[in-house]
């Protein structure tokens, strides 16, 4: 790390690129990728030892646990994200699978029944009407109003401009319009049975589900070996173009001279000099380290004042050999009518609901090799060891407490599991804990928050994050801005590279691909 660090330093002094980037996340490697394929000389500042936010996967007796990337939606030739992968260079040698025409089965409470969620809307829509034979009007009547809010937004649509007067469906309660399509309580929950893939509560605004739930029924997708594929096939790109891209290098300071930024300091002091600097951390975090007056107290008032969405605690699982059957869709379980109150649960309730996540065994096709099990953990569950930093190149130990509270929860999470899949936990090898620390320790957000900043329907305006600031040379990208996820990450890294080089053709090139 010493001889990286003073690489930096020495870099920094001897020359000048085109743009610094902060960040490898999937937004910042996007935007280095978009803005290489134009001729620009980028550099990318990983603070981690791993590449790649949420694409980062882990390893564990020899098999690949995704950290965030379990499935991906909307990969057909055509869709939005297949277009954005082509013209980055992804696709042509991103290695997936298609998952099943269920992609995603939901169970409500103790029953055992299981309610298919399928790609295709016809197919979607027929699964759904032969468990709900009397709704079947209410379910098409559904899927026109979230392909009528998805058409509403044309960055979603891969153009800029839209003949629609506004967006729809950011300005109503996705709970509340869910429920208008029928009084069946459980077609309500099935309807909205995988909210944990945006953290869905009271506040969720229905164009967030509408976005993501069609991108899913779209086309669905498993990233075959992990979705740290996607991390090393930008970076790839990023060298081929000839920019450069450094880890363990973390950017302490974002320095303005005479109204621009004119280079980041690293940790060790290092600098580094650019005509265009992007930050993909947090806009909290960006702005706690960048000193200007051009950035107002009340922008920055309203960006720290902005709620999270909440944090995450994981159990992966490695199974036993050739124990379990593979199944290439995803299951999503919930206590009765709790569909909307996952994170708002006490610690007594814990846990309301889950989301469990196959992975194949490639030695033993047809097998599962690990599960990984996912449910919402508020931040304050882990204060008492918020004072702790562990992540690769810097680890620690948080303590024998520490441990036991990962131990218990893990415990209570499995115990939940056990009711509909016994065979798992009496199949399982080991188990392996991640809690709202860990994700704060390597994405770099300051509560481990699963999905960035929490919308809300009620005040839509509030959270939405120009990539312009105030600073001419300074843009924002990542998940906080718009859209949140592998679709909404990629969306606003193209917005931000329009905004910096002032080139709407890139959107047209990218939808035409």
């Amino acid at each position: 790390m010493a001889i990286l660090s003073e690489f930096c330093q020495l870099m920094g002094k001897t020359e000048k690129f085109d743009t610094v980037i902060i960040g490898s996340g999937l937004g910042g490697l996007l935007c280095a990728n978009i803005l290489g394929k134009l001729g620009r000389r980028v550099c990318v500042l990983e603070k981690n030892k791993q590449f790649g936010g949420n694409l980062q996967t882990f390893s564990r007796e020899k098999q690949i646990f995704d950290t965030g990337v379990h499935y991906i939606g909307g990969l057909e030739k055509g869709q939005n994200l297949h277009q954005i992968f082509a013209y980055t260079g992804v696709m042509e040698k991103l290695q997936l699978e298609k998952m099943d025409d269920c992609f995603d089965r939901v169970i409500i409470g103790n029953g055992q029944k299981t309610y298919a969620l399928c790609q295709g809307y016809d197919h979607f829509i027929q699964a759904l009407a032969r468990d709900f034979p009397a709704e079947e009007q209410n379910i098409i009547a559904y899927c026109e109003k979230i392909k009528e809010v998805c058409r509403s937004f044309p960055l979603y649509n891969l153009t800029l401009h839209s003949s629609h007067n506004s967006y729809k469906g950011h300005t109503e309660s996705a709970q509340e319009m869910i429920a208008s399509f029928t009084t069946n309580k459980t077609l309500r929950a099935v309807l909205a049975g995988n909210n944990l893939l945006y953290a869905g509560n009271a506040s969720t605004p229905f164009h967030v589900h509408a976005l993501v739930t069609n991108s899913y029924i779209e086309s669905s997708w498993k990233c075959v070996g992990g979705g740290s594929q996607i991390a090393k096939i930008l970076v790839a790109n990023i060298r081929k173009y000839g920019g450069e891209i450094l880890r363990n290098c973390p950017v302490t300071r974002i320095i303005e001279k005479d109204g621009t930024i004119a280079f980041v300091e690293t940790e060790d002091g290092g600098r580094v000099y650019a005509d265009n600097f992007i930050s993909n951390i947090h806009p909290a975090e960006t702005l706690t380290i960048t000193s200007s007056a051009l950035l107002k107290d009340i922008y920055k008032q309203r960006i720290n004042n902005l709620t999270p969405t909440i944090s995450s605690f994981s159990v992966h699982m490695v199974l036993e050999k050739k124990k379990i059957k593979y199944e290439k869709c995803n299951y999503y379980y919930h206590e009765d009518a709790e569909i909307w109150h996952l994170g708002a649960c006490s610690p007594g309730q814990w846990p309301l609901g889950y989301g469990l996540y196959y992975s194949e065994d490639k030695n033993h096709p047809g097998y599962a090799a690990t599960v990984s099990i996912l449910t919402t953990m508020p931040f304050e569950e882990v204060k008492p060891w918020a004072h702790t930093y562990n992540r690769t190149g810097k680890e620690s130990f948080r303590g024998a407490e520490y441990e036991a509270f990962k131990n218990a929860k893990a415990r209570q999470l499995l115990e939940l599991v056990s009711k509909h899949f016994p065979q798992l936990i009496s199949h399982t090898q080991s188990v392996y804990c991640s809690t709202p620390l860990t994700n704060r320790d390597y994405i770099g957000d300051a509560t481990g928050s699963m999905y960035g900043i929490q919308k809300d329907y009620k005040d839509p305006l509030k959270t939405m994050i120009s990539p312009r600031t105030k600073i001419p040379n300074l843009f924002l990208t990542g998940q906080n801005l718009n859209l949140h996820g592998i679709l909404g990450t990629s969306l606003s890294a193209v917005l931000t590279c329009v905004m910096l080089t002032g080139n709407e053709k890139i959107v047209e090139e990218i939808r035409n691909c």
